[in-house]
Protein backbone atom coordinates (compact mmCIF):
# COMPACT_ATOMS: atom_id res chain seq x y z
CA UNK A 1 0.00 0.00 0.00
CA UNK A 2 2.81 2.42 0.88
CA UNK A 3 4.51 1.65 -2.43
CA UNK A 4 1.26 2.41 -4.27
CA UNK A 5 0.88 5.74 -2.46
CA UNK A 6 4.48 6.65 -3.23
CA UNK A 7 4.04 5.85 -6.92
CA UNK A 8 0.85 7.91 -7.02
CA UNK A 9 2.64 10.89 -5.47
CA UNK A 10 5.48 10.59 -7.98
CA UNK A 11 2.99 10.44 -10.85
CA UNK A 12 1.22 13.56 -9.60
CA UNK A 13 4.54 15.36 -9.30
CA UNK A 14 5.43 14.39 -12.87
CA UNK A 15 2.13 15.71 -14.19
CA UNK A 16 2.55 18.93 -12.20
CA UNK A 17 6.06 19.40 -13.53
CA UNK A 18 4.86 18.81 -17.10
CA UNK A 19 2.61 21.85 -16.75
CA UNK A 20 4.78 23.88 -14.42
CA UNK A 21 3.79 27.45 -13.77
CA UNK A 22 6.42 29.64 -15.40
CA UNK A 23 7.64 32.96 -14.04
CA UNK A 24 8.10 34.34 -17.55
CA UNK A 25 6.32 34.29 -20.88
CA UNK A 26 7.83 33.86 -24.31
CA UNK A 27 6.20 35.38 -27.37
CA UNK A 28 6.50 35.15 -31.12
CA UNK A 29 4.59 36.22 -34.20
CA UNK A 30 4.32 33.70 -37.02
CA UNK A 31 2.97 33.56 -40.56
CA UNK A 32 1.04 30.37 -41.28
CA UNK A 33 0.67 29.17 -44.90
CA UNK A 34 -3.01 28.83 -45.75
CA UNK A 35 -3.28 27.26 -49.19
CA UNK A 36 -4.35 29.75 -51.86
CA UNK A 37 -5.32 32.27 -49.19
CA UNK A 38 -2.93 34.88 -47.74
CA UNK A 39 -0.80 33.55 -44.86
CA UNK A 40 -2.47 33.76 -41.48
CA UNK A 41 -0.70 35.93 -38.92
CA UNK A 42 -0.74 34.61 -35.38
CA UNK A 43 0.72 35.48 -31.99
CA UNK A 44 1.92 32.74 -29.65
CA UNK A 45 2.47 33.10 -25.90
CA UNK A 46 4.13 30.27 -23.97
CA UNK A 47 6.00 29.47 -20.74
CA UNK A 48 9.73 30.16 -20.76
CA UNK A 49 12.63 30.37 -18.34
CA UNK A 50 14.23 33.22 -20.30
CA UNK A 51 14.32 36.78 -18.90
CA UNK A 52 11.36 38.92 -19.95
CA UNK A 53 11.29 42.66 -20.68
CA UNK A 54 8.70 45.17 -21.85
CA UNK A 55 7.86 45.19 -25.57
CA UNK A 56 5.27 47.04 -27.63
CA UNK A 57 2.37 45.03 -29.03
CA UNK A 58 -0.04 47.03 -31.15
CA UNK A 59 -1.54 49.69 -28.89
CA UNK A 60 -0.29 48.02 -25.72
CA UNK A 61 2.89 46.73 -24.16
CA UNK A 62 3.65 43.34 -22.65
CA UNK A 63 6.43 41.84 -20.59
CA UNK A 64 7.71 38.89 -22.61
CA UNK A 65 10.83 37.16 -23.88
CA UNK A 66 10.59 37.30 -27.70
CA UNK A 67 11.38 34.04 -29.51
CA UNK A 68 12.71 32.46 -26.32
CA UNK A 69 12.91 28.69 -25.74
CA UNK A 70 9.68 26.95 -24.69
CA UNK A 71 9.73 25.58 -21.14
CA UNK A 72 7.86 22.42 -20.18
CA UNK A 73 6.36 19.35 -21.79
CA UNK A 74 2.83 18.06 -22.35
CA UNK A 75 1.69 21.67 -22.37
CA UNK A 76 -2.01 22.35 -22.95
CA UNK A 77 -2.95 24.60 -25.87
CA UNK A 78 -5.63 27.29 -26.07
CA UNK A 79 -6.36 28.79 -29.50
CA UNK A 80 -7.91 32.25 -29.52
CA UNK A 81 -10.29 34.04 -31.91
CA UNK A 82 -10.75 37.83 -31.83
CA UNK A 83 -13.88 39.87 -32.46
CA UNK A 84 -14.89 41.49 -35.74
CA UNK A 85 -12.38 44.03 -37.02
CA UNK A 86 -9.78 42.94 -34.47
CA UNK A 87 -6.31 41.41 -34.54
CA UNK A 88 -4.53 38.58 -32.79
CA UNK A 89 -3.42 40.89 -29.95
CA UNK A 90 -7.02 41.68 -28.94
CA UNK A 91 -6.86 39.51 -25.81
CA UNK A 92 -3.15 39.63 -25.07
CA UNK A 93 -3.72 39.94 -21.33
CA UNK A 94 -5.70 36.70 -21.24
CA UNK A 95 -3.01 35.03 -23.34
CA UNK A 96 -0.35 36.22 -20.89
CA UNK A 97 -2.36 34.87 -17.94
CA UNK A 98 -2.70 31.49 -19.65
CA UNK A 99 1.01 31.31 -20.46
CA UNK A 100 1.95 32.22 -16.89
CA UNK A 101 -0.26 29.30 -15.78
CA UNK A 102 1.58 26.84 -18.03
CA UNK A 103 -0.57 26.96 -21.17
CA UNK A 104 0.44 27.81 -24.71
CA UNK A 105 -1.95 30.44 -26.11
CA UNK A 106 -2.08 30.95 -29.87
CA UNK A 107 -4.25 33.71 -31.37
CA UNK A 108 -4.93 34.09 -35.08
CA UNK A 109 -5.74 37.26 -37.03
CA UNK A 110 -8.75 36.27 -39.14
CA UNK A 111 -8.03 37.16 -42.74
CA UNK A 112 -10.95 39.17 -44.14
CA UNK A 113 -12.19 40.28 -40.71
CA UNK A 114 -9.43 42.42 -39.17
CA UNK A 115 -9.01 46.13 -38.52
CA UNK A 116 -7.02 46.26 -41.76
CA UNK A 117 -9.57 44.48 -43.94
CA UNK A 118 -13.19 43.55 -43.34
CA UNK A 119 -13.95 42.70 -46.93
CA UNK A 120 -15.05 39.15 -46.03
CA UNK A 121 -16.65 39.80 -42.67
CA UNK A 122 -19.90 38.02 -43.62
CA UNK A 123 -18.09 34.98 -44.96
CA UNK A 124 -18.29 33.66 -41.44
CA UNK A 125 -17.46 30.09 -42.43
CA UNK A 126 -13.88 31.21 -43.10
CA UNK A 127 -13.22 31.86 -39.42
CA UNK A 128 -13.62 28.29 -38.03
CA UNK A 129 -11.56 27.01 -40.97
CA UNK A 130 -8.79 29.43 -40.03
CA UNK A 131 -8.95 28.38 -36.38
CA UNK A 132 -8.71 24.75 -37.52
CA UNK A 133 -5.62 25.63 -39.56
CA UNK A 134 -4.11 27.28 -36.47
CA UNK A 135 -4.56 24.06 -34.47
CA UNK A 136 -2.96 22.07 -37.31
CA UNK A 137 -0.01 24.44 -37.38
CA UNK A 138 0.52 24.37 -33.63
CA UNK A 139 0.45 20.57 -33.43
CA UNK A 140 2.48 19.79 -36.57
CA UNK A 141 4.63 22.73 -37.61
CA UNK A 142 5.27 25.12 -34.74
CA UNK A 143 8.82 24.84 -33.43
CA UNK A 144 7.48 23.83 -30.01
CA UNK A 145 4.91 21.33 -31.27
CA UNK A 146 6.70 18.40 -29.63
CA UNK A 147 6.10 19.99 -26.22
CA UNK A 148 2.33 20.24 -26.66
CA UNK A 149 -0.26 17.75 -25.45
CA UNK A 150 -2.66 17.20 -28.34
CA UNK A 151 -5.28 15.78 -25.96
CA UNK A 152 -5.55 19.07 -24.03
CA UNK A 153 -6.79 21.74 -26.44
CA UNK A 154 -9.23 24.54 -25.66
CA UNK A 155 -10.55 27.56 -27.55
CA UNK A 156 -11.31 31.12 -26.47
CA UNK A 157 -13.38 33.61 -28.44
CA UNK A 158 -14.97 37.04 -28.09
CA UNK A 159 -17.92 38.37 -30.15
CA UNK A 160 -17.32 37.07 -33.71
CA UNK A 161 -14.63 34.97 -32.07
CA UNK A 162 -17.19 33.50 -29.67
CA UNK A 163 -19.24 32.51 -32.70
CA UNK A 164 -16.09 30.99 -34.20
CA UNK A 165 -15.32 28.93 -31.09
CA UNK A 166 -18.91 27.66 -30.95
CA UNK A 167 -18.68 26.43 -34.55
CA UNK A 168 -15.26 24.87 -33.91
CA UNK A 169 -16.76 23.02 -30.93
CA UNK A 170 -19.57 21.55 -33.05
CA UNK A 171 -22.12 24.33 -33.62
CA UNK A 172 -23.83 24.81 -36.98
CA UNK A 173 -25.46 28.22 -37.53
CA UNK A 174 -28.09 29.12 -40.10
CA UNK A 175 -27.23 32.43 -41.76
CA UNK A 176 -30.65 32.57 -43.41
CA UNK A 177 -31.93 33.70 -40.00
CA UNK A 178 -30.13 37.06 -40.34
CA UNK A 179 -32.65 38.56 -42.78
CA UNK A 180 -35.82 37.82 -40.75
CA UNK A 181 -33.97 38.86 -37.58
CA UNK A 182 -33.06 42.24 -39.06
CA UNK A 183 -36.51 42.73 -40.53
CA UNK A 184 -37.95 42.21 -37.05
CA UNK A 185 -35.20 44.20 -35.26
CA UNK A 186 -33.92 46.85 -37.68
CA UNK A 187 -32.48 48.93 -34.83
CA UNK A 188 -30.07 46.17 -33.80
CA UNK A 189 -26.41 47.17 -34.12
CA UNK A 190 -25.72 44.24 -36.45
CA UNK A 191 -28.56 45.21 -38.75
CA UNK A 192 -27.61 48.89 -38.80
CA UNK A 193 -24.02 47.94 -39.64
CA UNK A 194 -25.17 45.73 -42.53
CA UNK A 195 -27.41 48.50 -43.83
CA UNK A 196 -24.63 51.11 -43.67
CA UNK A 197 -22.32 48.69 -45.48
CA UNK A 198 -24.86 48.39 -48.28
CA UNK A 199 -25.45 44.68 -47.69
CA UNK A 200 -28.58 43.35 -49.36
CA UNK A 201 -30.13 41.06 -46.75
CA UNK A 202 -31.74 39.03 -49.51
CA UNK A 203 -28.29 38.39 -50.97
CA UNK A 204 -26.71 36.89 -47.84
CA UNK A 205 -25.46 33.55 -49.16
CA UNK A 206 -26.92 30.28 -48.08
CA UNK A 207 -24.25 28.13 -46.52
CA UNK A 208 -24.39 24.32 -46.55
CA UNK A 209 -23.78 22.61 -43.21
CA UNK A 210 -20.62 21.06 -44.67
CA UNK A 211 -19.04 24.52 -44.94
CA UNK A 212 -18.80 24.85 -41.15
CA UNK A 213 -15.55 23.28 -39.96
CA UNK A 214 -15.74 21.55 -36.60
CA UNK A 215 -12.64 20.46 -34.70
CA UNK A 216 -13.01 17.45 -32.43
CA UNK A 217 -9.56 18.15 -30.94
CA UNK A 218 -11.05 21.08 -29.02
CA UNK A 219 -12.13 19.79 -25.60
CA UNK A 220 -13.55 22.95 -23.95
CA UNK A 221 -14.31 26.55 -24.86
CA UNK A 222 -14.61 29.97 -23.24
CA UNK A 223 -16.81 32.43 -25.11
CA UNK A 224 -17.60 36.05 -24.28
CA UNK A 225 -20.53 37.93 -25.86
CA UNK A 226 -20.81 35.51 -28.82
CA UNK A 227 -22.03 37.15 -32.03
CA UNK A 228 -24.92 35.75 -34.09
CA UNK A 229 -26.14 33.73 -31.11
CA UNK A 230 -29.69 33.76 -32.50
CA UNK A 231 -28.47 32.03 -35.68
CA UNK A 232 -27.82 28.67 -34.03
CA UNK A 233 -31.03 27.57 -32.36
CA UNK A 234 -31.33 24.38 -30.38
CA UNK A 235 -30.71 22.13 -33.39
CA UNK A 236 -27.61 24.10 -34.38
CA UNK A 237 -26.01 23.60 -30.97
CA UNK A 238 -26.71 19.89 -30.48
CA UNK A 239 -23.17 19.11 -31.59
CA UNK A 240 -21.56 21.23 -28.87
CA UNK A 241 -20.84 18.60 -26.23
CA UNK A 242 -17.72 20.08 -24.65
CA UNK A 243 -17.71 22.16 -21.45
CA UNK A 244 -18.52 25.84 -22.10
CA UNK A 245 -17.78 28.91 -20.02
CA UNK A 246 -20.07 31.70 -21.26
CA UNK A 247 -19.70 35.39 -20.40
CA UNK A 248 -22.32 38.11 -20.79
CA UNK A 249 -22.05 41.88 -20.27
CA UNK A 250 -25.17 43.20 -18.54
CA UNK A 251 -24.97 46.56 -20.35
CA UNK A 252 -24.08 45.20 -23.80
CA UNK A 253 -25.56 47.73 -26.23
CA UNK A 254 -23.72 46.30 -29.21
CA UNK A 255 -25.33 42.86 -28.95
CA UNK A 256 -28.43 43.54 -26.93
CA UNK A 257 -30.21 40.97 -24.80
CA UNK A 258 -31.72 38.41 -25.21
CA UNK A 259 -30.65 37.55 -28.76
CA UNK A 260 -26.99 36.58 -28.35
CA UNK A 261 -25.62 35.30 -25.04
CA UNK A 262 -28.96 34.13 -23.68
CA UNK A 263 -29.87 32.41 -26.94
CA UNK A 264 -26.69 30.35 -26.73
CA UNK A 265 -27.09 29.70 -23.00
CA UNK A 266 -30.66 28.44 -23.40
CA UNK A 267 -30.01 26.23 -26.44
CA UNK A 268 -26.78 24.48 -25.47
CA UNK A 269 -27.44 20.78 -24.77
CA UNK A 270 -25.31 21.02 -21.62
CA UNK A 271 -25.68 23.99 -19.27
CA UNK A 272 -22.62 26.24 -19.47
CA UNK A 273 -20.75 27.87 -16.63
CA UNK A 274 -22.51 31.21 -17.03
CA UNK A 275 -21.24 34.60 -15.87
CA UNK A 276 -23.08 37.93 -16.13
CA UNK A 277 -20.80 40.92 -15.58
CA UNK A 278 -22.68 43.80 -13.96
CA UNK A 279 -22.33 47.30 -15.48
CA UNK A 280 -20.11 45.93 -18.25
CA UNK A 281 -20.45 46.83 -21.91
CA UNK A 282 -19.60 44.74 -24.95
CA UNK A 283 -16.04 46.00 -25.30
CA UNK A 284 -15.20 45.63 -21.63
CA UNK A 285 -14.07 42.12 -22.54
CA UNK A 286 -11.14 43.80 -24.31
CA UNK A 287 -8.15 44.82 -22.15
CA UNK A 288 -7.94 48.33 -20.69
CA UNK A 289 -6.68 50.92 -23.20
CA UNK A 290 -3.78 53.31 -22.82
CA UNK A 291 -4.54 57.05 -22.96
CA UNK A 292 -3.60 57.43 -26.61
CA UNK A 293 -5.77 54.58 -27.85
CA UNK A 294 -8.63 55.60 -25.55
CA UNK A 295 -8.66 59.01 -27.20
CA UNK A 296 -8.59 57.51 -30.68
CA UNK A 297 -11.23 54.82 -30.04
CA UNK A 298 -13.54 55.96 -27.20
CA UNK A 299 -16.32 53.65 -28.42
CA UNK A 300 -14.07 50.65 -27.75
CA UNK A 301 -12.18 51.92 -24.71
CA UNK A 302 -14.96 53.65 -22.78
CA UNK A 303 -16.66 51.99 -19.81
CA UNK A 304 -19.43 53.08 -17.49
CA UNK A 305 -18.15 55.43 -14.75
CA UNK A 306 -18.53 52.82 -12.00
CA UNK A 307 -16.97 49.95 -13.94
CA UNK A 308 -13.35 49.04 -13.21
CA UNK A 309 -12.18 47.37 -16.41
CA UNK A 310 -8.68 46.64 -15.10
CA UNK A 311 -10.01 45.04 -11.92
CA UNK A 312 -12.53 43.03 -13.91
CA UNK A 313 -9.82 41.69 -16.21
CA UNK A 314 -7.84 40.42 -13.25
CA UNK A 315 -10.86 38.39 -12.17
CA UNK A 316 -11.89 37.44 -15.71
CA UNK A 317 -8.46 36.10 -16.62
CA UNK A 318 -8.24 34.16 -13.37
CA UNK A 319 -11.62 32.53 -14.06
CA UNK A 320 -10.66 31.68 -17.64
CA UNK A 321 -7.44 30.04 -16.44
CA UNK A 322 -9.31 28.15 -13.71
CA UNK A 323 -11.88 26.84 -16.19
CA UNK A 324 -9.30 25.57 -18.64
CA UNK A 325 -7.29 23.99 -15.81
CA UNK A 326 -10.42 22.14 -14.71
CA UNK A 327 -11.53 21.04 -18.19
CA UNK A 328 -8.12 20.28 -19.71
CA UNK A 329 -6.55 18.37 -16.80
Amino acid sequence: MRLLVALTVLLCLAVTQAQAVSANVGFEEVKIPSGDEPPLIAGIWYPTDAPATSHALGNASQTVAPNAPVAGNRLPLVVMSHGGGGWYDGHYDTALALAHAGFVAAAVSHDGDTFKDQSKVLQLWRRPAQLHRLVDYMLREWRGHGQLDETRIGAFGFSNGGFTALVAAGGTPDLSTIRPFCEAHPDQDLCEALRKAGVDLHAIPGVPASAWIHDSRIRSIVIAAPAFGFAFGQSGLTGVRVPVQLWSASDDRHQTHPFYDEAVRDDLPRAPEYHVVGNAGHYDFLPPCDARFAKARPEVCGSLPDFDRAGFHDRFNADVVRFFQATLP
